[in-house]
């Protein structure tokens, strides 16, 4: 599944005119795919529909939608916004308009409407509201009529959802609350992307219409995943049109992950293995204040199929830890003060030679002994260093050691930082990682010559060879203390598994986005903790298109 640039899309829309896929039947298979996306989260029939239409390809979309759903069953009504220094579609002679006349779609246009009051009718009884108004390619500030459509619609969907969540208590329309006869809560389907926002840098105009689901055709625009794109976009579902790769120009390589990507990265499970075909995991982790780091990320590893884990930790923790994860084996490191001592650093390198892969990071702190055990540790080369994942304390500690900046350190290392240790590893502000989150990743997987996985909303990861993908989701869920611990431990279980870095890191980040999700539809996004994400590991795992 690409990811795409505006000037990138149009070139393939081209190219399969050019091949025999013409326009007008990827806008009839564009029309098809967004009705059946709302088909499947609505019971339609029945239900009242606005689809606002704009005047170009995008309201072109949405009229064939209106088709499409209205011989669902749905009651359509389609708006058309007529910009005013030009008649927009031209109605005449418009296929997809002439389809709706003998159809039971009520078609209203703005220029009959001056004061918005069918609009406003329309908007306060529909259930579902379908944003076709401008689609890709607008760059211009919105303003005239358009900006007051969507002020409109903005100021009567914001009503109609503090009516249904009863908090409205002193409308400025005493009469509103009775006026409207649908009190509950609309859903915005934005279609390919919501009107107002960039589908290049992800900048939003101000009079930019939120959506709870955007369905995207054929290809993720590079708007949907930066700036404002994962708040603005909603849920994102892709529709097919019937592009094929051989369509998009050579140039098109950032792609976002699938299931069915993910099973193919995942090692086999023979039936003769035993414990040592599945690897050895160490975790270098915890500290007394971060206890709960250490055993969130040896869970996580465990459930994620790896043969054997080994918790190297601070003494003084190790019966908490000891208490908690029973199949793990352990290896107490000498601390001050409950912070790993530097003279761990030999104990430990003589522990790694049956060791596939290592995690160094999570809960260790950053105690002045933590930081020598780290220059210790990596002082000289380590014959039998295994592969690495350093995550939380252990990215602080790369940042203010600047080890990443020499020669002699360990390369294809999986780095896991979130926007904060991002922003302290390249030396940058959190703005400014923020502001070129996407580039920052894939510069710095080549400069450090790592694996650079930056986590939030659509995650991103990066190989030193150029090789990017983009995670698919955008789960609040998972903005918790712990979270990121979890996904620690899920990538060093497959990478000492034998599953290369690169596909460790993607396919560990999307094992933890669908264990994300299920959490937050039993859940809620506001109750799911750290250590119950684990618990639907192996659901998630499961779930994949082959067996694991």
């Amino acid at each position: 599944m690409y990811i795409v640039t505006t000037a990138q899309m149009q070139a393939a829309e081209k190219t399969a005119n050019d091949a025999g896929l013409s326009y007008d039947q990827m806008m009839e298979n564009a029309g098809r795919a967004i009705a059946r996306a709302i088909e499947t989260e609505f019971q339609i029939v029945g239900a009242p529909v606005l689809i606002l239409v704009g005047p170009g390809n995008n309201g072109g979309d949405g009229l064939v939608t209106a088709r499409y759903l209205a011989q669902a069953g749905a009651v359509v009504t389609v708006y058309v916004w007529q910009p005013p220094h030009r008649q927009g579609r031209n109605f005449e002679s418009d296929r997809n308009w002439q389809a709706l006349e003998n159809s039971t779609v009520q078609r209203l246009l703005s220029n009959n409407d001056p004061h918005w009051s069918e609009l406003t009718r329309q908007l306060q009884v529909s259930t579902v509201i379908v944003d076709a108004l401008l689609g890709t390619g607008v760059s211009r500030p919105i303003e005239g009529t358009l900006a007051a459509l969507l002020q409109c619609t903005q100021e009567i969907l914001a009503t109609r959802r503090l009516i249904k969540e009863d908090l409205l208590i002193e409308p400025a329309c005493p009469n509103l609350k009775s006026k409207i006869q649908n009190p509950k809560s609309p859903y915005v389907v934005a279609v390919d992307i919501p009107s107002g926002l960039n589908s290049d840098s992800g900048l939003a105009d101000p009079y930019t219409l939120m959506a709870d689901l955007t369905v995207t055709l054929a290809a993720v625009k590079m708007g949907h995943i930066l700036r404002a794109g994962p708040e603005l976009t909603g849920r994102l579902m892709v529709g097919d049109i019937q592009l094929k790769a051989a369509h998009y120009p050579r140039e098109v390589t950032l792609e976002m992950v699938t299931a069915t990507k993910v099973a193919a990265m995942l090692p086999p499970r023979p039936a003769s293995a035993y414990k040592g075909t599945f690897g050895k995991a160490m975790v270098v982790a915890g500290s007394l204040n971060y206890t709960g780091a250490a055993i969130l990320a040896g869970r996580a590893a465990l459930r994620s199929g790896v043969g054997w884990v080994m918790m190297a930790c601070p003494q003084t923790i190790y019966p908490i830890l000891a208490s908690c994860l029973v199949e793990a084996t352990y290896l107490p490191l000498p601390d001050e003060h409950g912070s790993i001592a530097s003279e761990a650093a030999p104990l430990l390198a003589n522990h790694l030679e049956r060791v596939t892969a290592m995690l160094m990071g999570p809960g260790l702190g950053q105690a002045e002994s933590t930081i020598a055990f780290w220059h210790s540790f990596f002082s000289s080369p380590q014959p039998n260093l295994p592969p690495l994942i350093l995550d939380a304390d252990g990215l602080n500690i790369l940042a203010t050691t600047r080890l990443l900046e020499k020669s002699d350190f360990p390369t294809n290392c999986i780095l896991t930082p979130h926007y904060g240790e991002m922003s302290r590893l390249m030396g940058l502000s959190l703005a400014e990682v923020q502001e070129q989150r996407l580039a920052s990743v894939i510069d710095m997987a080549v400069k450090w010559k790592q694996i650079v996985l930056l986590k939030g909303a659509y995650t991103i990861v990066a190989a030193p060879d150029g090789r990017t993908m983009v995670l698919p989701f955008a789960n609040p869920a998972l903005a918790k203390a712990g979270s990121g611990d979890v996904l620690a431990g899920v990538i060093t279980s497959l990478r000492a598994q034998g599953v290369p870095p690169f596909e460790s890191a993607v396919a560990g980040a999307y094992l933890h986005g669908v264990v994300g999700e299920l959490a937050r539809q039993q859940l809620g996004a506001v109750s799911v903790t750290a250590a119950e994400l684990i618990n639907y590991l192996p659901l998630a795992i499961r779930l994949l298109p082959t067996d694991f």
